[in-house]
């Protein structure tokens, strides 16, 4: 059973959309890789433009999706994620890209519908 966690992450101020997109895939994307390795399955990123052109404070500019096989796979990543040397390294770059107070986690179950052509 595939477990999914998605993150929803503002960028900080003062960054264009284009300015965190480059930044996130060029170099931070990178990190996250690494941590994730031998853990999660898959490791997405959606980034968000507000349909009608507007900012608001309570947007992300990025949904993060994570698929882990099982319950124990997400728990042993995050065990890792927590080791106080990769938790720094992942704070320190965090802090060049992400408005940090707004990084909001959440487990995701799922309900599908299927639609009548």
């Amino acid at each position: 059973m595939t477990v999914t966690v998605i993150t929803l992450l503002k960028r900080r101020e003062g960054m264009s959309r284009e300015q965190f997109r480059a930044y996130y895939e060029s170099h931070h994307r990178r990190i996250g890789e690494r941590v994730l390795a031998g853990h999660a399955t898959r490791y997405v990123r959606r980034y968000l433009a507000p349909l009608d052109g507007v900012d608001q404070p309570c947007d992300a500019d990025v949904v993060m999706e994570i698929d882990f096989p099982d319950e124990a796979a997400r728990d042993a990543c995050f065990a890792a994620l927590a080791e106080p040397e990769t938790q720094a390294m992942i704070a320190e770059d965090e802090a060049r890209l992400f408005d940090r107070e707004r990084i909001r986690a959440f487990s995701v179950s799922e309900s599908v519908s299927v639609l009548d052509p």
